[in-house]
């Protein structure tokens, strides 16, 4: 078989990260290159970042990871919205933004993720596209490095990459932010992703407690010693919060009375379709991003992001079961278990506790459960690749890639229109999308940032207003309803 050059990568004009200088194939020589196709708002690019992780990390000398970004969103095209996801992700190998699709097509790509394999003397190896298994992935790598130690074709260096600090703030990417009931004063508890905590504020955004050694990893224990990865989505009851330990692909219990957090469900290792019915605890996830707690305390549903479904895990006889999906990732209503989702990520019950609203953030929809019925239903959206920032009707309106909803009123759902960077409005009554603020609102800010890829939003109906998770931003912004004004809660 003839030997196919694999094509340069270090083309003219296009922005690099996490190295000071372009890259060429010619330079690195000598080593095998992972080329990985990806794009920050694809789940399955986001769960194959531990495996790379792992590959570099067991031959840093031999093997050089390259992200090549290919924008699937408007908003994924925005040079500072890729630096936030590659700082995000803790993504340490060099990454080039490829926005026109040049380095994909020159290698036709079709699809996120892809890998592609360049060995030692430049030449194209193969690819894999969608998420490899990590062993076999690992043992794959190790044989071909192997044969090449064995040939005498490699030249291996160490490598002389640099990564972006760490955000300094209070915060790093927070996620969900959810009310904890029953206080004497409100509090709120926040999933502090980057700094892989959950933290506890009060209404002047004072910080009450922070629990979580700070460490990313996978370890139950005192509020201390317990370590959480990049968690994204809370639900609270009294005394009790439950973490969607979104890199870990676990559910989480925090009880604040005992002063301890302990895995409800996941094995720390991303899961598969979710089953009919399973205990908990041995349960694999894939990337939960939010919860709901029904009124009873008893079902917690949780956004499986990584499969495309839904899920409730049942807090009393501890099991897991599938709610939507057929883990296809499309969007197709109908019949829940027969029906498709695409990287479901927001989470909130209506007040009558029969419909579960989510977020579905691949296809830019707001979509719901009816649980009696156990069907699926959108009210915006329409596709994988239909987005946009359209008010109107609910037939005609678009999202970009909306990460977070809550309830503004009985009949209305206030959603984090992430990639917009806005917050939007669905009236249910009228079935009309608007801007939520529509400019309206004045910044009480001593220095008035822009809305930055908000991921979570929470109702506060005793005071008249709305808590946002300003994610790229850092921080917690309060928007009063009553005199059109918002100001930064905790930065």
């Amino acid at each position: 078989m003839p030997t196919i050059h694999a094509p340069e990568i270090d083309l003219p004009g296009l922005q690099w990260f996490n190295t000071d200088t372009p890259l060429g194939l010619a330079e690195l020589r000598g080593r095998l290159v992972i080329l990985d196709f990806w794009t920050f708002c694809c789940i399955n690019c986001i769960q194959i970042i531990p495996t790379l992780k792992r590959i570099e990390h067991a031959f840093p000398d031999e093997v050089v990871v390259i992200g090549v970004h290919s924008p699937k969103f408007a908003a994924e095209q925005d040079v500072k919205n890729v630096a936030e996801a590659v700082a995000r992700y803790e993504i340490e190998h060099p990454v080039v933004h490829d926005p026109d699709f040049t380095i994909w097509q020159s290698y036709a790509v079709r699809a996120w993720p892809t890998l592609m394999f360049v060995g030692p003397e430049g030449d194209l190896l193969g690819q894999a596209s969608g998420e490899p298994d990590p062993d076999r992935l690992f043992d794959a790598i190790s044989g071909m490095l192997g044969e090449f130690r064995a040939r005498g074709v490699m030249s291996p260096l160490p490598p002389q990459f640099t990564q972006p600090p760490a955000p300094a703030g209070r915060l790093s990417w927070p996620g969900k932010i959810k009310a904890l009931p029953d206080h004497d004063e409100a509090v709120w508890a926040i999933a502090d992703g980057g700094h892989h905590q959950i933290v506890l504020i009060d209404d002047h955004g004072n910080e009450h407690l922070r629990i979580g050694s700070g460490e990313s990893g996978f370890e139950d224990g005192s509020f201390d010693e317990a370590c959480f990865a990049q968690p994204q989505g809370l639900s609270c009851r009294k005394g009790m919060i439950y973490v969607a330990d979104t890199a870990n692909h676990a559910i989480r219990e925090i009880n604040l009375e005992a002063g301890t957090v302990t895995t409800l469900s996941g094995t720390g290792r991303r899961g598969q379709a979710l089953p009919v019915a399973a205990p908990a605890l041995g349960t694999a996830l894939a990337s939960p991003w939010d919860l709901a707690l029904d009124e009873d305390g008893r079902m917690l549903y949780f956004a499986n992001a990584g499969t495309h479904q839904l899920g409730s895990l049942n807090l009393e006889d501890k099991t897991v079961h599938r709610l939507a999906g057929n883990s296809g990732e499309s969007i197709v209503d109908g019949p829940a278990d027969q029906a498709q989702l695409a990287q479901p990520s927001g989470l909130v019950l209506n007040k009558a506790q029969t419909h579960l609203y989510f977020a579905d953030s691949e296809t830019s929809s707001i979509r719901s459960v009816d649980l009696e019925k156990q069907r699926v239903h959108t009210l915006v959206g329409t596709g994988l690749f239909d987005f946009g920032h359209a008010n109107g009707s609910f037939a005609s309106a678009t999202l970009q890639h909306a990460l977070g909803l809550d309830l503004l009123a009985d009949d209305q759902i206030i959603v984090a229109d992430s990639y917009n960077a806005t917050l939007r409005t669905l009236d249910m009554t009228s079935k009309q999308v608007t801007d939520f603020d529509d400019n309206l609102y004045e910044c009480l800010d001593q220095v008035c940032l822009p809305l930055a890829e908000p991921a979570g939003i929470a109702s506060d109906p005793a005071n008249n207003r709305v808590l946002v998770s300003d994610t790229n931003n850092h921080r917690i912004l309060a928007y009063d309803l009553s005199n059109r004004t918002y100001r930064t809660l905790l930065q």
